[in-house]
């Protein structure tokens, strides 16, 4: 029995190994520089930047014209700053806001494959590059999908003179509602960490230690005041619909604070459901 039983186990381990292998490439969620110009064909190419924040390396995409409004989007987990590429040839756009888009730190360009665990270090790594279109004096719009929810919370929590408005776009912000994370401890032991693909292992960094950040954050939400719009899909499987709620049960010094549901929208809003996103950057800009 305890032979069948390893044999199982081993036969796991390879399995995942193989699996990892193979699909580590297409797992990366960043784009090479010919992807780039493949999927901006007939439209600027956003500049990449790397700038060096806290001994570390974070790489971040512009693209539009510097007089206007900045709207910077922070992505989920795992993800990179391409997860909003479709935004950023979107030319309609383009005409009201200046596009910033950020790889995390542990993921696309920015210290690939090691995640942060604080969602204090994480707004840290974002600070000098909010703050330098601040400093131009335009008006700074966040935009956070999934884990960038609690992010962008975080900045304007430890930085509210950087922020003017808030989107939360299916954000994972109350620690009530968070999944148990039991498998992730088995993805993060020694012997599988280092055969998954990268992207994975700096996702699993973080998420392991999510519930516990938002609990620590519970008492800060009545610090942020500025303007937020929250946006949720009633079908969304991986963020609980219930963080909506939340998000208007805290945001209580808020100037104002829109809850947007649609019904047959799940988690993945950024590709089904670009256009509310877009709305919600121009209702900011024009608050």
């Amino acid at each position: 029995m305890l032979k069948k039983f390893t044999a199982r186990i081993f036969i796991g381990y390879l399995c995942i190994l193989l699996l990892s292998q193979l699909f580590s490439g297409c797992m990366s969620f960043r784009m090479s520089d010919n992807d780039l110009k493949e999927y901006f064909a007939g439209h600027g190419i956003p500049k990449q930047h790397k700038i060096q924040v806290l001994g570390k390396s974070i790489n971040y995409a512009e693209i539009g014209n510097d007089s206007l409004p900045v709207a910077f989007f922070v992505h989920g987990s795992p993800g990179s700053w391409s997860a909003f590429a479709g935004f950023m040839k979107d030319s309609a756009l383009l005409k009201k806001a200046k596009i910033v888009s950020v790889d995390r730190i542990g993921f696309g360009y920015s210290d690939f494959g090691k995640g942060e665990k604080s969602l204090a270090k994480q707004a840290a790594y974002l600070k000098p590059i909010v703050a330098q279109y601040k400093a131009q004096g335009k008006k700074v719009i966040l935009i956070g999908h999934s884990l960038g929810g609690p992010v962008i919370a975080r900045m304007a929590i430890d930085y509210p003179e950087l922020v003017d408005n808030l989107v939360f776009v299916a954000g994972s912000i109350d620690p009530a509602l968070e999944p148990s994370t039991w498998y992730r401890y088995v993805l993060d032991f020694v012997g599988i960490r280092y055969i998954i693909p990268k992207s994975f292992r700096a996702s699993n960094d973080e998420i392991i230690y999510l519930k516990q950040e938002l609990e620590a954050m519970l008492p800060l939400w009545q610090s942020i005041k500025q303007p937020c719009i929250v946006i949720q899909g009633a079908k969304d499987i991986l963020v609980d619909p219930k963080n909506a709620a939340f998000a208007k049960r805290m945001l209580t010094n808020a100037e104002s604070v829109e809850i947007w549901i649609k019904d047959d929208m799940n988690h993945f809003v950024p590709w089904s459901n670009p256009e509310l996103i877009n709305k919600a950057i121009l209702k900011s800009i024009e608050r």
